[in-house]
């Protein structure tokens, strides 16, 4: 059996590696291939492009890579003529796996989404893509299952499967018992993993660390860089500025475990802050102009995973066009000294946690997708 999987971000790569694992697991023979990184070539995918290092976001950059794009789902299509595929899954990433949907749909091929896009918190009408090139989407978050039904689209419920991750993890002890001898209490910066997060909300990260530094001297910040380069370009804003902050890449899961709370870039990175129960801010800056553009397509009062599956605002959140560093530090600063606050905060958290982070969401996910495909090819069969 063949399954191709399309994983475009950096956590869409290691989602699809934990599913090509538990597909391996139910179906010792099946062969995955497809678009992904290096943590899906590490579970065995034969990766046809390594599209999650082309990872971006908004319209401008995503018209500069456009040519890749275009070669890459080429790619796609050749494969599924050529040596047919029993289903594709699409892991997050729509502005390409749409295209990916479409060509599968061509093709009569089985097409599953396992952690969806976000159409209900901004542009829903872009379900009737969904509705008319998936056969079932696979749904992360609760409420999603009767989103998608209430639009005619078969949805089941698996999880979240970066809930199946974190247990997995695994502590430097070094690293962290040399911090911990340190003296202060050390804040998170948690700048995104793709590139151009990195540079848009830096200035906001760095800002609130003064702000805090000049209320908690004490206070030291890490800065959790998801790549050398960003550790790099890090490195180069920060220098002569003679603020206590170190960028270290590969080291988010310590540094969220060292931090007494921290300020984040939004994204799947605040399942982890919720798994390990630390206090934070959410912060995605943006442009003006997108600002603008995307005011009337976003209907859902949140834009932290953790804030939509609380259906509250347990973490303060900031999407902006403008430095929110002010009324961040504020929140930091609660957390520093007002204990009171600061317990509140993670009771909350823990109680959430213990509501929603179960795991197996990849080995359920695993279960429909080899149960979609052995559809299809009974179906083909029977037209033979």
């Amino acid at each position: 059996m063949r399954i191709f999987i399309s994983a475009g971000e950096p956590s869409g790569d290691l989602h699809g590696a934990n599913l090509a694992r538990a597909l391996q697991r139910l179906c010792p023979d099946v062969e995955c291939v497809g678009f992904g990184g290096e943590h899906m070539e590490a579970a065995g995918c034969r990766l046809l492009y390594p599209l999650s290092r082309l990872a971006v976001m908004w319209f401008a950059r995503v018209a500069a890579k456009l040519p890749t794009f275009l070669r890459a789902l080429s790619a796609a299509d050749r494969s599924f003529r050529h040596a047919r595929p029993d289903a594709v899954v699409l892991i997050d990433f729509p502005g390409f796996n749409w295209w990916v949907a479409r060509r599968a749909h061509f093709h009569d091929i089985p097409t599953v989404y396992f952690v969806p896009p976000q159409l209900w918190a901004w542009a829903g009408w872009r379900v009737r893509k969904m509705r008319r090139w998936v056969r079932r989407v696979l749904c992360c978050l609760p409420f999603e299952v009767a989103w998608y039904r209430d639009r005619g689209v078969e949805a089941e419920y698996v999880g979240h499967p970066y809930f199946d991750e974190l247990p997995q993890q695994r502590l430097d002890e070094r690293f962290v018992e040399e911090h911990q001898a340190r003296p202060g209490r050390i804040v998170g910066l948690l700048p995104g993993s793709r590139t151009q997060e990195v540079e848009r909300n830096l200035s906001t990260l760095v800002e609130t660390a003064r702000r805090v530094l000049a209320r908690c001297p004490d206070t030291r910040f890490l800065v959790a860089c998801y790549r050398p380069q960003h550790r790099q370009y890090v490195e180069a804003y920060l220098a002569g500025r003679g603020l206590p902050i170190t960028p270290f890449s590969g080291r988010t899961p310590e540094i969220i475990h060292l931090s007494h709370c921290c300020v984040a870039v939004s994204g799947s990175v605040g399942l982890e802050l919720l798994y390990r129960g630390k206090p934070a801010c959410v912060v995605y800056r943006i442009q003006p102009l997108e600002r603008l553009l995307s005011r009337p397509f976003i209907t859902a009062r949140y834009i932290s995973l953790v804030n939509l599956l609380a259906d509250a605002e347990l973490f303060p959140e900031y999407l902006t066009d403008r430095c929110a560093a002010g009324p961040i530090s504020e929140h930091v600063i609660r957390w520093l000294t007002d204990e009171e606050a600061y317990r509140h905060s993670r009771e909350a958290l823990a109680a959430l946690r213990q509501r929603v982070a179960g795991s197996g969401a990849c080995e359920r996910a695993a279960r429909q997708v080899l149960e979609l495909a052995q559809q299809g090819k009974s179906a083909r069969r029977r037209s033979a």
